[in-house]
């Protein structure tokens, strides 16, 4: 049986070879039957009168004053420069060229063009096992573990700025968060929770809290009315930390609310420098509930103790969660690189190590740095403070700029606080770059960087942030073609506007040289083929 399916002509390898062959050949016939064109086209150049068209155009265009060409140079000048405009701005707000993206999307399937099937091999893991992945798989958005409150720190930074810090799209994200971990079953809704089920999906603050107050007229014991006034009401930590203790006396047995509320009392304990009392509060919740891992609670408690610079308890924690049979994140990577950094960074100078070599601790250190920014290559320039810092979203993409501005958001202090830590990110850090294959299809120690951050961070971050872009993106064709044409013309009407009897000869110059190799090729083909030939083809 093996033996007859492999000879089988319908085999899918032999209709992959027929299909190269046939795409191989294509473009030498597409060759060979535009040079027969060509051919016929000289052959009839009698019967079809070509030489009278040519010499009336000849003179129609030598009737043309030099005004016409300064228009028509200008003119194309004019578009070209428009097209371009619009072409800088597609791509400064997407990332993509416009004519590049039409072209792909609707041109490529009416010329029978078909995705690249290669494109799985892009994911290929480091042992060279493929994984199937798809766009949503790489692209899924994760609520950021440190978020900030709305009323306390978001709304503060809109009052005194007068800027958004968070787009619709992350906030419409935390509406559906809130809807599916506090109301459940929607079959089995009490009135309050249909009011407050309308309650997270208002886009208006000030109506979301009436829904939240008119929860509570319903039922005095609302936990989750009490939760969105302590997010978006509370203008102080203090204020919301009274709310959520209100909210979890009238939590019950609701799982899903209790961890929630109970983790923001430990984030409210950190932000009033109770810093102890939070670490407690967040141990005793991941032993309580240890299933709820994918809440990523040792993040938080991960910041929590680098403030107390408890680096053992931190290295405790890494060890058991910076595991490979589990999910990364720019917190437990960069966190791992700052306690290998912290060991040396003290005494670690560029000079000595380029005369003595790297010892084995810093030969650590740089490669936990090269593994924490193949990871995340964003987050450098945030700690090194070569790009300015935001408040961060509520929601982050995993590898994206998104989760680099999260992080370094709070966990800058941490790395000023290991003296020489920055330093030795700052030598460093662009090594890694030498290390990732490129183009980027395969990976060094993670799969592939995703190819689809950047729209997604476009949709987390604040349109006054500038994203940042890895790998870095060159500009499409299509706009150094525009800046080209647009130059070009400019000058050709420069020029015919300024010496116009220069620019004429100069014309027909280029013009005679341009169509030399078709006479010295049509006098080649006159000499080699029979004159009866010629004759008897031009009486046909």
């Amino acid at each position: 049986m093996a033996d007859s399916s492999g000879s089988n002509p319908q085999s899918p390898g032999f209709t992959e070879k027929l299909k190269s062959w046939l795409c191989w050949s294509w473009t030498y016939i597409c060759a060979l039957w535009f040079a027969m064109v060509l051919t016929m086209v000289y052959v009839l150049r009698s019967p079809l009168k070509l030489q009278e068209t040519v010499n009336a155009a000849s003179v129609f265009l030598n009737t043309l004053t030099p005004k016409f060409y300064v228009a028509l140079t200008g003119t194309s000048s004019l578009i070209s420069g428009l097209i371009l405009i619009f072409e800088w701005w597609y791509f400064r707000k997407y990332g993509t060229s416009f004519i590049e993206q039409v072209s792909v999307s609707h041109l490529r399937p009416l010329l029978g063009g078909v995705e690249n099937s290669s494109s799985a091999g892009l994911f290929s893991s480091v042992n060279g096992d493929t994984e199937p992945r798809t766009n949503v798989a790489e692209c899924k958005v994760w609520r950021n573990p440190l978020n900030l409150f709305r009323g306390a720190e978001y709304s503060r930074y809109t009052w005194v700025t007068g800027k958004e810090p968070l787009t619709y799209y992350d906030m419409n994200l935390s509406a559906q968060d809130h809807q599916t971990f506090f109301l459940g079953d929607t079959q089995q809704l009490r009135p309050e929770d249909s009011v407050m089920q309308k309650a997270w999906r208002e886009r208006n603050p000030q109506a979301r809290i009436r829904a939240a107050y008119q929860a509570i007229e319903l039922n005095r014991e609302c936990a989750a009315a009490y939760v969105l006034l302590a997010e978006e009401e509370a203008t102080t930590i203090t204020e919301a930390e009274r709310l959520f203790k209100q909210a979890l006396k009238s939590a019950g047995k609701d799982t899903n609310l209790v961890v929630y509320i109970k983790r923001r009392l430990a984030m409210c304990a950190r932000k009033l420098g109770r810093i102890k009392e939070a670490v407690k509060m967040m141990r005793d919740l991941m032993k309580e509930f240890p299933l709820l891992g994918m809440l990523n609670i040792h993040e938080n408690l991960l910041e929590a103790l680098l403030e107390l610079q408890a680096y053992a308890d931190v290295q405790a924690v890494l060890a058991k969660y910076d595991d490979i049979s589990l999910p990364k994140s720019a917190t437990i990577c960069y966190t791992s690189a700052l306690l290998k950094a912290r060991a040396v960074s003290d005494k670690f100078s560029p000079e000595a190590a380029s005369r003595r070599g790297l010892s084995t601790a810093e030969m650590n250190a740089v490669e936990a740095i090269h593994r924490a920014v193949e990871f995340n290559p964003h987050v450098p320039k945030y700690l090194l403070e070569m790009k300015s810092l935001i408040l961060p979203p509520e929601h982050i993409l995993k590898r994206g700029d998104s989760e680099a501005v999260a992080y370094a958001f709070f966990h800058l202090q941490h790395w000023k606080r290991a003296e020489g830590a920055l330093n030795l990110l700052h030598c460093t850090w662009e090594g890694t770059f030498r290390i990732i294959p490129y183009p980027l299809e395969k990976g060094h120690l993670f799969y592939p960087y995703p190819g689809c951050t950047e729209t997604a961070d476009r949709e987390l971050l604040p349109s006054f942030h500038e994203v940042s872009v890895y790998p870095k993106k060159e500009l499409p064709f299509f706009i150094l073609f525009t800046a080209g044409l647009c130059s070009f013309c400019a000058m050709l009407a420069m020029l015919t506007h300024q010496f116009p009897e220069l620019m004429g000869v100069f014309v027909k110059a280029f013009f005679s040289t341009l169509f030399a190799p078709l006479g010295f090729f049509a006098d080649k083909m006159e000499s080699f083929m029979p004159s009866c030939l010629w004759h008897h083809l031009a009486n046909v």
